[in-house]
């Protein structure tokens, strides 16, 4: 029965974008809801609200964490009321979306022990979690509550990994796994809200058998005694952290209640030089709330401004003079003054709520830059702040203020890296006929930065189609600068129509030059112009269903045929980009009508939670799960292989080939001779007229006459004519086995000749060479008018 019930609970989740957007959909949800993901995905949240969009709003309003009942629509019609905890996410470029899960257990209330166990686990002065055999949590006490701010109902049933999101609460789940299978006590690095350190016991039975795990911290204990000061060094850490918001917070952590019993953290939107002459305000200061903490119980909850909201202060209130004096200060909350300020400013609600006695205020400064306000109050029973106060809230708030600038200034670097990166990458894809495409691009959500992952879709002559991905080593701005200019050489090489092979090796001979110019002004950057970046380059050609890769280190490309069986093309990995002198190898497959060619980033098998070989089984399992188009074929790749937010970015194509059938193109043997000129030019009028293109002929006749004329005369046998009819194209090419390129040339007035490739330019919307192993294709295309096509 207690195995039946492990396997009845799962967990449903969910992911929204700030707009309100779903973007994620698990296995769970689908199973709870009834929806698959490629009916909800792209979709509003409040489509699956049964009554309007009320709930949603509430969850996305200015708020980092919410849990509560939600009343959503099943599949099927019926309401269902749904209790859900929802965390914000905010990346480093300040673009956020909610994690929202929920629970579905067999279990409707936790086991309960004898009285004096049940009363020592829930009065115990220490947070204190039971997680069953399937790692989800049956009990959480009071400590465990209020370390959290999160009721036991709200958590009951979750993993680790969706109570507290992130590296920390994956890492922790990983050793209780391992205590659960090994029995042995493991530790765990968690969130300062638990004193950062954590101890697994695996709890057995009579039988010795591990029946589930108990997760203790010793978390910062509240200490309300007059006078008490932590030593600073003792401390814990208010450095860095994920953004501004979270320093912020974890200054609170660290200062409430050892140093007061409620603070608040108010920050400028930009923020001032700090060497600048203090000077008052001319008006009411606005400042941005970011932290709100107090000893529990003594602020109510959402009293006076949330974090996230704007904070208006008066001329003279205590904020705007302690931002005007650039020094610390110190109130009396009975002065009149201040007493009118905390009972008039919604601000400052929250001091009054506290029933704090005295007051103190410190400048948010880090090197050159003020960024606000830390606010600090004490209640009646403990004693005035004093000068050791100041010195020792000072040590925290310049700690907070270091972390709070990293974070600022990490988010701008991040948002100009991905605004170069997003101007590099293609916003639409070209127009051709010969695959159908979709993509999808995911940025890190690491502090590293955004990558230098990149693809592209470059048309060719003969109606080809080059494929490329590629992933430059390193994050932030210089990858970003050197994915572009890659990119743009890839580009300029397709556009001379060079093997994969040879343009890997162009492309390599670059990175070589850029790295030597590079590293003659900074010695020591690592992959300075691009050294180690992995390139992918295939060319699919619809007429012969051919497709021709070579790869510099880059993952294989996937293919799944119209039969559904599924692999990887065998393509000779080559040595990244930059090594210099190591031979790139083209490989050539047949690829059937209908066949899928996946190609990728190495991001996305990057997960923390799964090994390589399972990460491959789920790709192909997600590439032949029957999808209604390319976009959800996307979808299912991302969704199988992503538990949470990339630690790499990942670039994802996926193509399904097209074939031009023998119907869509003619082909000709030439006699080198120039009376065979005449017979080309009726071949070409006569395939026109039975593809009903009887008014493209005149300009076609003229183009074939030229070609091959210059063909006869300037190359050497065998010649071949080719037209081929794409949609609203139309292309011809001649081929002959000379390697030599010919030129437009301007003629003199009594030249004979030397017009020939003047007049293709003129009439063709583009021309060009082809140098294949032997011999060369000079081709011309043209569009086709509606009265023609």
């Amino acid at each position: 029965m207690e195995r039946q019930e492990r396997q009845s609970a799962y967990t449903a989740t969910a992911t929204i974008d700030e707009r309100g957007i779903l973007t994620g959909w698990s296995a769970g949800a689908e199973q709870l809801l009834g929806y698959d993901a490629p009916a909800v995905l792209g979709r509003p949240a409040s489509a699956l609200l049964a009554t309007g969009g009320t709930a949603a709003r509430r969850i996305l309003a200015g708020r980092d964490r919410w849990n509560g009942t939600v009343p959503l629509r099943h599949r099927d019609g019926r309401r269902v009321e749904l209790g859900v905890l929802a965390h914000r996410r905010t990346s480093g470029a300040g673009a956020g979306d909610w994690l929202v899960v929920s629970a579905v257990t067999a279990r409707t209330q936790p086991p309960r022990g004898e009285p004096l166990e049940e009363w020592t686990f829930l009065q115990s002065p220490f947070p204190l979690a039971i997680f069953d055999a399937d790692l989800r949590l049956v009990r959480a006490n009071r400590r465990m509550e209020q370390a959290l701010a999160l009721p036991e109902s709200a958590m009951r049933g979750l993993r680790l990994p969706h109570i507290m999101p992130g590296a920390a609460g994956e890492g922790a789940a990983r050793s209780m796994r391992v205590a659960l299978e090994t029995g042995r006590p493991q530790e765990a690095r968690l969130g300062v809200e638990l004193g950062s350190g954590a101890v697994l016991t695996p709890l057995k039975d009579a039988g010795g058998q591990v029946r589930a795990v108990c997760l203790s911290t010793q978390a910062p204990a509240r200490d309300s005694g007059a006078g008490q000061r932590p030593p600073a060094e003792h401390g814990t850490p208010v450095g860095p952290a994920a953004d501004q918001a979270r320093a912020a917070q974890e200054l609170g952590e660290v200062t409430v209640p050892r140093l007061a019993d409620v603070m608040a953290v108010d920050l400028l939107d930009s923020p001032r030089e700090a060497g600048a002459e203090p000077v008052p305000p001319p008006g009411p200061l606005v400042l941005r709330r970011a932290a709100l903490r107090a000893v529990p119980d003594s602020v109510p909850a959402a009293h006076g401004s949330g974090v996230g909201e704007a904070v208006v202060c008066p001329v003279d209130s205590p904020p705007a003079q302690c931002l005007a004096a650039g020094r610390p200060l110190l109130y009396d909350t009975a002065d009149p003054r201040v007493a009118e300020w905390a009972a008039t400013d919604p601000g400052a609600a929250w001091l009054r709520a506290s029933g704090a006695r005295s007051l103190l205020v410190l400048p948010l400064v880090a090197q050159d830059s003020t960024l606000g306000v830390a606010l600090f109050g004490r209640c009646p029973g403990r004693e005035a702040f004093g000068a050791d106060d100041v010195r020792l809230a000072g040590e925290f708030t310049g700690k907070a203020a270091a972390g709070i600038r990293q974070t600022r200034t990490g988010a701008r670097d991040r948002t100009t890296t991905m605004a170069l990166q997003r101007s590099l990458l293609p916003h639409t894809l070209p127009e051709q006929a010969a695959l159908e495409i979709a993509t999808r691009y995911l940025p890190a959500a690491t502090r590293a930065g955004v990558g230098g992952d990149w693809f592209d879709v470059i048309p060719l002559s003969g109606a080809r189609v080059a494929l490329v991905v590629g992933d430059v080593v390193g994050h932030g701005i210089r990858a970003s600068a050197t994915m572009g200019r890659l990119r743009t050489a890839v580009r300029t090489l397709a556009d001379v129509d060079l093997p994969a092979d040879e343009l890997l090796t162009h492309l390599d001979d670059l990175v070589l030059r850029l790295a030597a110019d590079e590293g003659s002004t900074d010695p020591a950057a690592e992959t300075a112009g691009g050294i180690g970046t992995t390139c992918l380059y295939a060319v699919y050609d619809p007429v012969s269903r051919r497709c021709t890769a070579a790869r510099a280190g880059h993952p294989p490309p996937a293919v799944v045929m119209p039969d559904g069986a599924a692999r990887f093309l065998d393509v000779p990995a080559g040595p990244p980009l930059g090594l210099g002198g190591l031979p790139f190898e083209a490989v050539e497959s047949e690829l059937p009508e209908g066949s899928l060619l996946v190609l990728y980033t190495d991001g996305l098998f990057e997960a923390r939670d799964h090994d390589i070989d399972e990460a491959l089984d789920k790709l192909f399992a997600a590439l032949v799960r029957p999808a209604g188009s390319l976009d959800a074929v996307c979808d299912h790749v991302l969704t199988e292989l992503l538990t949470h937010r990339p630690d790499d970015d990942i670039a994802l194509l996926v193509a399904r080939t097209r074939v031009l059938h023998e119907d869509r193109v003619a082909a000709w043997e030439l006699a080198d001779d120039p009376e065979d000129v005449s017979r080309a030019r009726h071949l070409a009028c006569g395939q026109l007229s039975a593809w009903g293109l009887g008014e493209a002929a005149f300009p076609t006749e003229l183009m074939v006459s030229e070609l091959v004329t210059n063909a006869i005369r300037y190359g050497r046998p065998p010649i071949r004519l080719r037209l081929i009819h794409q949609d609203a194209t139309l292309i011809s090419e001649v081929y002959d086995a000379s390697g030599t390129t010919p030129h437009m040339r301007r003629a003199r007035i009594f030249d004979e000749g030397g017009r020939g490739l003047l007049l293709v330019a003129q009439l063709a919307d583009r021309w060009g060479t082809r140098h294949d192993r032997v011999g060369k294709t000079v081709w011309a295309e043209q569009s086709l008018s509606a009265a023609t096509g």
